[in-house]
């Protein structure tokens, strides 16, 4: 997994700031760059949604720096399926969990009764995660229709100024994007 070198103190701190006051990033992953904002701020995630020109039905996948940020989802879940989520993480796999409680916003769950959901080992994802103290909202970085950005530059030549800051590093080893694994059904949908 790369380190990110790149990521100094002052960077993770505006990052942290843009996250906070409802702003939007991009900043790699696994695999790809991603879009990433805080899931409960509605003007944030619409956004996102609109850079992407994505539909909100369809939902978005939660990212996280451990399974503790995520323990509201897990803990009222069956023990099988709790140890079904916790197998799968840290690391480059999304599990769909139910949202019993409705826990998650619509805008972020879209139509869905469940939440993607990945515990994330890459160094400057856990990092975002850790200094904003909360799960992010992780979508690939593309507009509808495009290949994800696979660089800084193409963050740039998809959205130009439209971000409110690009977190510079390294994508992880991960040649895909995660594995998406429905716990209940135990089918892989990705």
């Amino acid at each position: 997994m790369p380190e990110p070198s790149s990521l100094d103190d002052q960077q993770l701190q505006l990052a942290r700031s843009v996250i906070l006051r409802g702003g939007v990033i991009a900043y790699p992953t696994e695999a790809v760059w991603g879009l990433g904002c805080d899931p409960w701020n509605l003007s944030a995630v619409t956004r996102i949604l609109t850079l992407k020109n994505r539909p909100v039905e369809k939902g978005m996948i939660l990212v996280a720096s451990s399974v503790a940020q995520v323990h509201f989802l897990l803990d009222l879940l069956p023990e099988k399926l709790y140890q079904e989520a916790l197998s799968h993480w840290p690391g480059p796999v999304t599990c769909l969990l139910p949202d019993v409680n409705k826990q998650i916003p619509d805008w972020v769950r879209g139509d869905h009764n469940t939440i993607a959901v990945r515990v994330s080992e890459h160094p400057v994802v856990k990092a975002l995660c850790e200094t904003t103290g909360m799960p992010l909202v992780s979508t690939s970085c593309n507009p509808a229709g495009q290949e994800p950005a696979l660089n800084a530059r193409q963050v740039v030549d998809y959205f130009g100024d439209q971000l409110d800051q690009i977190v510079p590093g390294a994508l992880g080893g991960s040649q895909k994007p995660s594995h998406i694994i429905d716990i209940v059904s135990g089918k892989q949908l990705r």
